[in-house]
């Protein structure tokens, strides 16, 4: 008789190593909690999908340690914006827009808005990268393990999960679970967590392929290529997408089908039919490397956790590709979290500051699933400046297409009306102010009694700093001897931090003392003249938004979480009452 398994231990069990999980895995092991983290397969995801990895990600795996191994397997920036919508890669172009921040103006405001760069890292490539991080700080890592169920009680949650390889079952007793197990996961059905919204509410299929394209896309660099022409979907009439995997040799292309039918059986000579299509090159040398099926969601759960256990990424926001945000908000789920469970398990902070994960990241959960769906209406304009949408016949659709090169008042008309509806798809790709803009109204921010900042430009296109609680911290270049950091080199690594200036030194005796009494250390950072840390360009000056014996402390997530115009006699005891209700 085989000896039962014994139960393993940990402080934390998170299911699924995507975006999410691996990224809640890595920072977990990082802040020194024990974790074990679980995934049915046996690696991580060996197709690209998600690839877009904008700046508040690339802040977090600086945080981590890691931005340096993302730029040297990602694309950079300069290779990713000039989005073109044509007939067929190699076929007519209808006009580009540049994308991702690659606009001058646009670049200018990344630029200033973060240390890092924006970048295309596919997800097939960013995964291994935290799981790695995670396994080598100390989490156990266990693939071809899959989730069968849990149970929570008053003390902790037993976890039960499957060996595929031997079929064996065995518990995993954790005092909390993370499920972070993608669109369809178990983890939630098994809470029953509410969810808002439809699933499934188109179907797609991934080709993803390998295939010189250098010829026809290597002078104008982009991550996307759209094909609009009749016959460019099985319903005779839409748009294809190539995407860029890796320039110019690895592909993606995305091939719509009728969800009521389900996913169609697609073979490589099939596949091999539809890339060259969408291409337009008829004997391209094409290698089909795997294809996939998903649909189009339009869900989000309106409560994320339950107790003990908390879901995170696709779990909690289902939503199509449009805008490039779903591993971004995964792994920004992760990084909101991670420190909250990290200071309730070294008992310095009560379990009640996990409250404050729902109430900080559902919204962002629901704005994200909303702002995707909502962009795929920017799409159908398009196809009514060419004359598409008015009949399915093939031989009329080409002719309205044709016309948008004669030389009538008709056709100037029609060619005004596509730069038009080419251009207001500048909401599908510049989302910076969605990504940036995050603002918390939790129990982990203290207000400072100040009205909510107004936008001086359009909130979802457009990042605007503030130091108001809630806010993220800005970024400012500071210098350090001869080095050059940012002020969110100075946050973060799992602790809090308090920033002040030159005249702000009193703090330091605040700072100790608060420490002594919450549990909870403090760093501090003076910045200013004489300083180890000096603001040689006055930009921290500029952002600050308090005087120079002010106060901003930042959680350890770079979320501004309470701030002090300036130091007095009153000061010490406002950041301790500050600390207490951050304790939870």
């Amino acid at each position: 008789m085989t000896a039962p398994i014994p139960a393993v231990n940990a402080d934390v069990v998170v299911v699924g190593t995507g975006p999410a999980g691996a990224a809640a895995s890595a920072l977990l092991a990082t802040y020194g909690v024990s974790t074990v983290a679980v995934n049915k397969y046996g690696w991580t995801s060996r197709t690209p999908r998600s690839h877009i990895t904008n700046q508040r990600t690339m802040e977090v795996l600086r945080d981590l340690g890691l931005e340096d191994q993302a730029v040297a397997l990602a694309s950079p920036r300069e290779l990713m914006g000039q989005n073109t919508y044509c007939t067929a890669v190699a076929g007519t172009e209808l006009g580009r827009v540049r994308t991702w921040g690659t606009e001058p103006h646009r670049g200018a405001d990344h630029d200033l808005a973060s240390p890092t760069r924006m970048c295309d890292l596919p997800q097939n490539l960013l995964e291994p990268i935290l799981v790695d991080a995670a396994a080598r700080r100390g989490a156990r890592v266990r693939f071809d393990t899959e989730y069968v169920g849990h149970v929570q009680d008053d003390d902790g949650v037993t976890v039960t999960v499957a060996d595929r390889l031997t079929g064996a079952q065995y518990d995993i007793r954790a005092r909390y679970l993370i499920g972070a197990d993608g669109a369809n996961s178990k983890v939630l059905a098994d809470l029953g967590l509410p969810v808002e919204g439809q699933m499934g509410v188109s179907g797609a299929l991934n080709i993803v392929f390998a295939a010189d394209l250098s010829p026809w896309v290597a002078h104008r660099p982009s991550v996307l290529y759209w094909v609009i022409a009749p016959g460019s979907d099985r319903g005779g009439l839409g748009i294809g997408l190539v995407r860029m995997v890796r320039p110019w040799h690895k592909w993606l292309a995305i091939w719509n089908y009728d969800v009521d039918d389900g996913p169609p059986a697609l073979s490589d000579e099939e596949a091999t039919g539809i890339v060259r299509m969408l291409v337009g090159v008829p004997d391209l040398d094409v290698t089909i490397e795997a294809t996939s099926a998903w649909t189009v969601n339009d869900a989000y759960a309106t409560q994320l956790s339950d107790r003990r256990v908390f879901c995170l990424g696709d779990a909690v926001h289902r939503h199509p590709p449009t805008n490039g945000l779903g591993s971004n908000v995964s792994i920004g789920d992760a990084y909101n979290l991670a420190w909250k469970l990290a200071h309730v398990l070294r008992g310095q902070a009560d379990p009640s500051l996990l409250d404050s994960y729902d109430a900080e990241r559902a919204p962002v959960a629901k704005q994200t699933v909303t702002r995707a769906n909502k962009s795929l209406g920017d799409f159908p304009p398009i196809l009514a400046a060419l004359g598409l949408l008015g009949t399915s016949d093939p031989d009329q659709l080409r002719t309205n297409m044709a016309a948008l090169r004669d030389t009538d008042a008709a056709s100037e008309q029609q060619r005004s009306a596509l730069r038009t509806a080419i251009d207001s798809t500048h909401y599908v790709y510049n989302t910076h102010g969605i990504e940036m803009n995050q603002r918390y109204t939790s129990s982990a921010v203290v207000p400072d009694g100040t009205p909510e900042p107004e936008w001086q430009r359009d909130p979802e296109l457009y990042y605007q700093p503030s130091t108001r609680p809630g806010a993220p911290l800005p970024h400012a270049w500071l210098a350090r001897g001869r080095q050059t950091i940012s002020t969110h080199d100075l946050v973060g690594h799992g602790s809090f931090t308090l920033l002040t200036g030159t005249n702000g030194l009193y703090w330091r005796q605040a700072v100790e003392d608060v420490a002594a009494k919450t549990g909870i250390s403090i760093a501090i950072e003076i910045i200013g003249p004489g300083q180890a840390t000096e603001d040689p360009f006055g930009e921290f000056a500029a952002v600050r938004e308090t005087t120079e014996s002010g106060a901003l402390l930042v959680r350890p997530d770079h979320i501004v979480a309470w701030r002090r115009q300036a130091y007095d006699e009153g000061a010490p005891d406002a950041l301790l009452e500050a600390m207490t209700q951050l304790r939870g």
